[in-house]
């Protein structure tokens, strides 16, 4: 195919920025339907692509009207978290290519009913995980690959982002990561910091994670930032579940550790503390750091990672405009839709596939449960069916504009 039609399912804050800045930008790309539950979101998303684009989407007033009426080449599922795998699934069955955002699962059976609508049809899927194709993600998966650092023992992540404004105001801005702090106690958001991990570490590529344990601060971070303020005071009773700080730790098959820290309710920075660690060298996210054996060290190691671009920066990232940056998310936006695109047209494998987005996502029910159990250790499903031993690793780095 040369054009790809697209139905957008979801016209919230990400579905919105998504279809605006993204695919209305990327040639032979039409935006020809969307949905969303509350209608003037819906509204609002084709009045903008209409005049952007001089073509109005169609919005229909569901999922199962819109892939029927329009009978699109793929699906942009960036709806809300208990309804992506539902949307994915439907659209799967149907034979339609899926592009589905990222987030939370609430259990063993969703990822097995998304698997399952996979196998049966295998029509296109692809999670949309951006932080696969960050810039400092890619540079360190490079150095990985040649062997700078050695043999990886040990990786970790995080989801360092103050939220309290967004959650406090879910109710307002109808966003359900208000009901989610309410309700549960978890890391509900793993894969911005787990995917890149996996990907180096080659889980479902001759690897896979094998158990977890989750513990939970306390919940008070947003109590006290709810104190004080008129327009909260509604939920100045609440009693938040969701712990200020959740840390996991992942025990690997092959025997590295994956550590992860949810932290999105205190005052902080944005951060995902990017760190690989192996027995020659590492890098580091928070000082862009690059520590190897064969090195000459000085002690000043804030930003020694730059003499190694010029070798290990990804091609991608070498060529991306100004324009393509300001795109969303600093560019990585645009570089995984043209990666699900080339993929669609060309018949290629998605570089982030179903098994993955299984495995990335059933972190957040397994941190629930581990953490409901004092921290116990909870097994990690194998959602390949041992598939995983003899599946060839599959890198993003292979992608070029």
């Amino acid at each position: 195919m040369k054009t790809i039609r697209f139905a957008v399912c979801g016209a919230g804050g990400r579905g919105t920025s998504l279809t605006k800045d993204v695919l209305s930008n990327l040639p032979d790309v039409e935006i020809c339907g969307i949905f969303d539950p509350y209608t003037d979101r819906a509204e609002s998303l084709a009045d903008k692509i209409e005049e952007l684009k001089g073509k109005r989407p169609v919005v229909y007033s569901g999922v199962t009207e819109l892939l029927d009426g329009e009978k699109p080449d793929a699906v942009l599922d960036s709806t809300s978290w208990n309804s992506h795998i539902p949307v994915a699934v439907e659209a799967l069955e149907k034979g339609i290519a899926v592009a589905m955002e990222v987030g939370a699962v609430y259990s063993e059976q969703e990822c097995r009913d998304l698997v399952a609508a996979y196998e049966k049809t295998k029509a296109p899927f692809m999670l949309l995980e951006n932080c696969c194709f960050g810039k400092n993600e890619l540079f360190a998966t490079a150095m990985a690959r040649d062997g700078r650092f050695g043999k990886i023992v040990y990786c970790h992540g995080a989801y360092r982002h103050d939220l309290r404004d967004e959650v406090t105001h879910g109710d307002v801005k109808r966003h359900y990561r208000l009901n989610e702090y309410m309700q549960r106690n978890r890391d509900n958001y793993p894969t911005h910091e787990l995917g890149p991990i996996a990907k180096i570490l080659g889980i479902n590529r001759g690897n896979r994670m094998v158990s977890l344990s989750a513990r939970a601060t306390g919940a008070w971070g947003l109590h006290d930032y709810i104190e004080g303020k008129d327009d909260l005071k509604h939920l100045s009773d609440v009693k938040f579940k969701q712990g200020d700080m959740v840390e996991t730790l992942i025990t690997c098959e092959n025997g590295e550790l994956i550590s992860l820290r949810l932290d999105t309710t205190l005052p902080t920075y944005y951060s995902r503390e990017f760190t690989v660690r192996g027995t020659k060298g590492l890098y580091e996210e928070l000082k862009n750091a690059v520590f190897l054996d064969s090195d000459d060290h000085n002690g000043n190691f804030t930003n020694s990672a730059e003499k190694y671009y010029d070798k290990y920066m990804a091609k991608m990232w070498k060529e991306i405009t100004p324009e393509m940056i300001s795109w969303g998310h600093g560019g990585m936006d645009f570089l995984e839709f043209q990666a699900f695109c080339e993929c669609l047209r060309e018949g290629k494998e998605m570089p982030i596939d179903v098994y993955d987005a299984a495995a990335w996502m059933s972190i957040a029910y397994l941190t629930e449960q581990s953490i409901a159990q004092g921290g116990a250790a909870v097994e990690i499903p194998d959602f390949t069916n041992g598939a995983y031993k003899t599946r060839e690793l599959k890198d993003v780095i292979e992608f070029e504009l």
